[in-house]
């Protein structure tokens, strides 16, 4: 009965402490949360995989492209209510959630995205997860 605490949680998720030869993920791949937050949210996704190289785009190009993605019309189909509508998601939510992972710079006072000094391994990450699906999907 000393022991007690670890036995419920095993019986709570079914899982037991790892053995002693199982391998822990490496420190590395669990300080990497802000890779898998920042690609947790399709818009998210779309927004990190837009930003190769040295592009740079503004919120509204790439609301633009968002919502013609999301739509399934071409850009010049988008209307002005679809474009603010992900405007503002992107503001309050994807821009500073990807912001502060630094997979994207971003300037207020022009509104231009830019990649950030962990652009390219949320981009890496990305080709992982679409190589994995495709994988899966022959």
């Amino acid at each position: 009965m000393a022991d007690d605490s670890a036995n419920d949680v095993e019986a709570d998720t079914g899982v037991g402490a790892p053995s002693i030869g199982e391998q822990l993920p490496s420190k590395e791949v669990l300080a990497s949360n802000y890779i898998y937050e920042a690609l947790c949210h399709p818009r998210r996704r779309y927004l990190c995989s837009s930003l190769p190289g040295d592009t740079k785009w503004s919120v509204t190009e790439l609301a633009t492209k968002i919502a013609a993605w999301e739509s399934d019309i071409v850009e010049d189909e988008v209307s002005d209510h679809q474009r603010e509508r992900v405007t503002v998601s992107l503001h309050h939510a994807h821009i500073p959630q990807v912001v502060d992972g630094g997979g994207i710079n971003y300037c207020e006072a022009s509104e231009e995205i830019t990649p950030a000094e962990n652009a390219e391994r949320v981009l890496a990450a990305l080709r992982g997860i679409r190589a994995t699906l495709d994988s899966r999907q022959r």
